[in-house]
This record gives C-alpha cells, sequence and structure tokens, in this order.
C-alpha cells in the first residue's frame, strides 16, 4: 500500500471559488500573519530584555524588527507555495514546510542584520522565527481542531446511528483506511479500533484510534465493540494463514470489506471505489507483479482502443485497466448488451467521466458491422477476448464454437489489418495445448492465423496464453458458489483434477504488459504459478463459506465432462525447450514455428465449407469436423484419451522459426506437465 503522503498532498488543492474571492482570501492571510508576526516578535523582545519593548542595547527594538521581519517573511512565505496549501486537508509536510520557509526567513534577517548593522539580537531573531512559525502553524490547524472537537461531539450524541469499524493491520495500507473514513464521504462511519498480529503495535494509536489485540482477538473485540464492519487493509495475498483470520471474520456479524490496493486504482476514481466486499478471489488471491506503467501508458495513452468481448470477466477487467492509462477513447464492443451498459455505468461512475467510452453492439461474426465500427471509430489498438469459451456447451455446439471463435477472430483481423490498426492483442487459453475439445482447438488454431496476419498485414499482432482466471463467468468459483448457497453437493468431476488459476486483475494487467512488448507474431505465456487441485480449491471456498467439508457440506464426485482433460499444460514439452524470458519474470515468449500459409488457408477454407454447408448430421458430421481440424492441428485428440493419431497429416507448421534477435534466458517456475 502507499504510504500517508498520498493523501496528505491533497493538502495542495485549493477550494472551488472565483479570483476575486481567492484574492481576498490570500489579503486576510497576510494581514493575519503579518499580526501573528508582530505578536512573535514582541514576545521575544519581552522574553530577551525583559524590559518592554525598548529594551537597552537597541534603538526601537519593535519598531525597527517589525517592518524588515515584514517584508522577509511574508514575502518568503508567499514565494515558497505556504499561501497555496489546502489546510483541511494538510498533514506533517505542510507543517514541516511552514517551519522551514519561517527559518528560512529568520536566516535571512540575520544576514541583513549583519550587512547593514540593524543591531538586532541574535536571540530574538532566532526566538522570533520559532514564535512565528509556531503562531501561523497554530492558526491554520484551530479550524481542524475545532471540527474535530464538533465531529467527536456528534459521534458521542449519535453514537447508534453511525457504522463501527474494524480495520485489520496497523501499518500503512491501516493509515490509509483511517484517512479515507476520516474524510467527509464516510461522515456516517467511526473507526473504532485497530488488530494487529504485531505484538509490538498494542499501545499505538492512529488519530486516536487504538490498536487492541490481535488476530485471535477479533470475535470478542467486535462484540465487545459492537462493531459492524471489518476491513482488511493489507493485501491478502501478503496476509499468513488467510484461511483462518476468515474463519475468525465469519465467527462475527459483520460485513468483511477490503481496501483495495493504491498502485490499482485510479486517482480519478471516487473514494468509496477504493473498498470493496471480500469475495473468494481475494480469498485465493497470491501477489501480483506491479505493470510497468510507462511501457503500457506508452501504447495506450490517447489512443482508440477498442476491446471486443469487452463486457465479459476478462474483457470488462481490461476495460477498467485501460481507463487507467487515459485512452482518448475505449470502444466496448460486445453483443450481449447487459453486461455491457453494466459496465459503462461503472466506468462513468469511478472515473467521473475523465475518460471517454462507448459502447457497441455487435458480433465479431458480422464483417459488414466490424467495418461499420471501424470505420467510425478507427481504433489503433484491439485487444481481442470474444470468445465461446465453455468446454462441454461447445462440444455439443461445435458448429457455433467454430464460426464464432476461428471465423470470426479471422474476420475481425483482417478489418483490423484494413482499418489501419496499430496494435491486434488477442487473448488465448492453456487449453490450445495439445487441445482435447473443440474449444481449445479453436484457439489453437486463432494462434495460428494471428502468426499468418503478423507476417502478412502492417500491423504489430501478438497472442497472451493463460489459464483459468478466479470468478470468471462460467468457471468452476461461481458455481461452487452457488452450490454451497443451496446447501450442496459441490460437485467435482474427478478428486485429481488439477487447473492453472489466476485473478482476473492480474491476468488483465499481464496482457496489457505483454502488449507493450510490442514483438510481431509473438505468443506470449504467462507464469500461472503451481497448478491447483479442483477439490482442494472445493475445500477452500467451503470453508471461505464458514463450512467444513464432507461435514456439513459434501462434496460429490460426478467423473470427466466430454473433451475435459485431467490436467492443463500452460505449453508443450517441446515449447518448454525453447521458452524465452522477458523483462517481466511473470511473462515468456513461446517460440513458434513458420507456417506455410497456402496449406494453412487450404485446410481453413475446407473447415469453413464444411461447417457452414456440411450435408452431415450429428456424431458423422462432428467426426468428420475433427478430421478437418486435425488436419490444422495434428496434436488435437478428441475425448482426451490422449492416444496417438494412426495418421498423423502433414503439418502446416513447415520449420522451427529461430528468433536471432532474442537469447534464450531462464525457464519460468512451472513446468509443462505429463501426468498427475
Amino acid at each position: 500500500m502507499g504510504d500517508m503522503n498520498q493523501f496528505e498532498n491533497a493538502a495542495a488543492i485549493p477550494p472551488r471559488s472565483t479570483a476575486a474571492e481567492r484574492w481576498l482570501h490570500l489579503f486576510g492571510l497576510l494581514l493575519l500573519d503579518g499580526a501573528l508576526l508582530a505578536a512573535a516578535i514582541g514576545i521575544s523582545i519581552l522574553l530577551r530584555f525583559e524590559t518592554g519593548f525598548r529594551a537597552s542595547g537597541a534603538s526601537g527594538d519593535f519598531f525597527g524588527y517589525l517592518p524588515v521581519y515584514e517584508a522577509v517573511f511574508l514575502p518568503v512565505l508567499l514565494l515558497g507555495g505556504f499561501y497555496r496549501i489546502y489546510w483541511k486537508y494538510a498533514g506533517l509536510h505542510e507543517i514541516v514546510l511552514a517551519f522551514i520557509l519561517c527559518a528560512a526567513s529568520g536566516g535571512i534577517v540575520y544576514i541583513f542584520n549583519g550587512i547593514f548593522s540593524f543591531g538586532f539580537s541574535r536571540a530574538v531573531i532566532v526566538m522570533a522565527a520559532v514564535f512565528a512559525a509556531l503562531a501561523i502553524v497554530a492558526s491554520r490547524i484551530f479550524g481542524r481542531g475545532v471540527r474535530y472537537l464538533h465531529r467527536t461531539a456528534l459521534h458521542m450524541k449519535n453514537r447508534d446511528h453511525y457504522k463501527r469499524v474494524m480495520i485489520i493491520g496497523a501499518g500503512s495500507g491501516g493509515a490509509n483506511a483511517l484517512a479515507l473514513y476520516k474524510k467527509k464521504t464516510y461522515e456516517n462511519i467511526i473507526p473504532v479500533l485497530f488488530v494487529d498480529d504485531d505484538p509490538a503495535k498494542r499501545s499505538y494509536r492512529f488519530d486516536n484510534v487504538p490498536v487492541l489485540g490481535g488476530r485471535r482477538d477479533i470475535p470478542g473485540l467486535a462484540m465487545k465493540h459492537n462493531i459492524q464492519e471489518i476491513v482488511i487493509s493489507v493485501n491478502p495475498a501478503n496476509i499468513v494463514n488467510m484461511d483462518e483470520l476468515i474463519q475468525l471474520c465469519r465467527q462475527t456479524t459483520c460485513r468483511i470489506r477490503l481496501l483495495a490496493g493504491i498502485d490499482n486504482i485510479d486517482k480519478n476514481q471516487t473514494a468509496k471505489a477504493w473498498f470493496k466486499d471480500l469475495d473468494i478471489a481475494d480469498f485465493l488471491m497470491r501477489n501480483e507483479e506491479h505493470l510497468d506503467l510507462s511501457s503500457v501508458s506508452a501504447y495506450l495513452k490517447d489512443k482508440t482502443v477498442l476491446i471486443t468481448g469487452g463486457g465479459g470477466s476478462i474483457g470488462s477487467e481490461l476495460c477498467r485497466q485501460v481507463m487507467r492509462f487515459s485512452p482518448k477513447l475505449l470502444v466496448i464492443f460486445d453483443i450481449y448488451e447487459n453486461n455491457a451498459y453494466e459496465l459503462e455505468c461503472e466506468l462513468r461512475q469511478n472515473f467521473n467521466g475523465s475518460c471517454r467510452e462507448e459502447v457497441v453492439i455487435g458480433s465479431i461474426r458480422d464483417i459488414r458491422r466490424l467495418q461499420e465500427v471501424f470505420a467510425k471509430y478507427k481504433p489503433e489498438v484491439v485487444f481481442h477476448a470474444a470468445a465461446h469459451k465453455h468446454v462441454p456447451l461447445m462440444e455439443k455446439s461445435y458448429g457455433e464454437a467454430i464460426k464464432n471463435n476461428i471465423f470470426g477472430t479471422r474476420n475481425l483481423l483482417e478489418v483490423s489489418a484494413a482499418s489501419g490498426v496499430e496494435r491486434f492483442v488477442m487473448l488465448s487459453t492453456d487449453k490450445a495445448v495439445n487441445p482435447t475439445n473443440i474449444m481449445g482447438a479453436t484457439k489453437r488454431i486463432n494462434e495460428m492465423m494471428v502468426q499468418v496476419f503478423a507476417k502478412e498485414s502492417g500491423m504489430k499482432c501478438m497472442m497472451v496464453r493463460f489459464g483459468n482466471v478466479l470468478g470468471s463467468h462460467g468457471s468452476v468459483i461461481p458455481l461452487f458458489e452457488m452450490q454451497i448457497k443451496k446447501g450442496g453437493p459441490v460437485t467435482v468431476t474427478h478428486p485429481d483434477i488439477v487447473r492453472y488459476f489466476m485473478t482476473i486483475p492480474e491476468a488483465a494487467q499481464l496482457v496489457l504488459q505483454a502488449g507493450s512488448f510490442a514483438q510481431n507474431g509473438a505468443l506470449y505465456a504467462l507464469d500461472m504459478g503451481e497448478p491447483i487441485r479442483i477439490i482442494d480449491l472445493a475445500e477452500k471456498i467451503i470453508r471461505f463459506y464458514g463450512y467444513e467439508p464432507n461435514v456439513d457440506m459434501p462434496i460429490k464426485i460426478t467423473g470427466l465432462r466430454p473433451g475435459e482433460k485431467l490436467y492443463e499444460e500452460l505449453i508443450s514439452e517441446k515449447e518448454l525447450q525453447r521458452l524465452i524470458a522477458t523483462e517481466n519474470k511473470k511473462i515468456f515468449v513461446v517460440p513458434t514455428d513458420n507456417i506455410d500459409e497456402k496449406l494453412f488457408y487450404e485446410r481453413l477454407a475446407r473447415l469453413e465449407r464444411e461447417v457452414e454447408g456440411g450435408v452431415f448430421e450429428g456424431e458423422t458430421r462432428k467426426a468428420v469436423i475433427q478430421r478437418l481440424i486435425r488436419e490444422l492441428v495434428p496434436c488435437y485428440t478428441p475425448n482426451g484419451n490422449g492416444g496417438k493419431q494412426e495418421q498423423k497429416p502433414e503439418p502446416v507448421q513447415a520449420q522451427q522459426n529461430q528468433r536471432e534477435d532474442i537469447a534464450p534466458s531462464a525457464m519460468p517456475s512451472y513446468q509443462a506437465q505429463s501426468g498427475i
């Protein structure tokens, strides 16, 4: 989390007013400070000489000091930016600045006294500077003190009408949460106490809010102090034994919220956007890599960005992340209007209209609609996140999967290239590696297609391959949550099935980062960490909701579904041998083989003819389509049997594409899985 200075910097924001009001306000402050300076001089002379203003050894002491001090102190304060401070939100930085400016003014008077022989007492010069600083700062914070006492009195009077909050984490994150709660937006909330596992902090107080215990004290403290809301101010990935912490919080009746990371929130967002309800994705999250903001901003700032599937799980998060970089226009392209509309409302609220966004309804299968949209908005950067992705459903509706995922992507590539798009980034999946289902095979064909367009077109094309994301539409986590809320059972297809996971924000950030590398035709793979057994994930989620697995919430094994693997591979064994590191330790380049474009297009055309006008029905027709897909993707093994094909078609990869401009580097933390 950032430190308190991020909030204290708000002190420099002037209140809204007319120019005349600002000049009048400045004149009043100069008069006030002139009077305080005179008082500081008078007190200093009295303390030094103890004989009144006209002390022996100096003629006209007070009235000799006064014009010199006024002529030096007030211009120094003015030029030093002191009168641009908005003291309602001032902090330590502004107080230190006041003392520095007064010390500098005293130093100038001291120098003038030596040059012009004013006969000023050196002790008076020093004391007057100190007293002036104290008086000026005190005058500024007096109003805050009055407001604090007034607010405290209101809290005491109306305590039953205020929401009482416990903050977990008495570090910089907790201080940030407290600062936000103290802002006017949260006047109906009282931060009551902190909880921290560090015993050394138990005697600390933050703005008069005490640290009263550790995590094991949470249930008791919540009951004793009538807490209604618990805020976790620490990144869940950095919390030791997060499971236990959640269980302790769940023992209370409090709402559990999370302070979002400062680095991940745009400054244009409203303060309320900094707090969110804790969900299972936060509970399971791992440490996230910070974006190289400069490289991402370089290709997004002041650009027109179009995101297909912008209303989906990954697409919507890409939209949120892109908005942080101030694009000229964000075009949210989606066929499903409800999600896109909700996202548009969210972006307008959170970013206060600071960036322009436009929702466009359409399908990537409709090339004329794409041409209309691209002609109107002229996008410069395209992120392609639209796809049918549900494996069992696509096994049944294989024709729709092929039309949308493959030929919709072809439409998008053709229109993007013809419209002068500078950069095209396609999102791929680990299911494209040695695919056993139609969906994965379509994504592998898409990877090959982007490679071909990268070579033939003038735009920079790249692909980003990653695994499952936590909480995406149709994924296992929302299913588990729904089953738990209905009382169970929680269904798992196989006790040994494993998957790679990362959070939606992390996936979106790494996609943006990969897009900044701009290596034409590159296939990037994201380091997903270690694979997770789905049954272990189910048990974690059950505990998150306060149940004990197979005690009061049963787990049922249902068997693998059509096209489903026991394990997924982020990279194949062949790709692993030639993997290349990038500047980001979680992003790797997967070297690709050259593609025989003529053979690729011939086989793609045969597949299209069969899908659009085939005469076979049911399983017979599916077998024909699977054979045509295998001509394009020889490693495609339907039904996940993993067996070798008797006759392997001529590969469309002609030869290994050696890249001499990048030296081999370290391998990622994961390895291609060969079995369980």
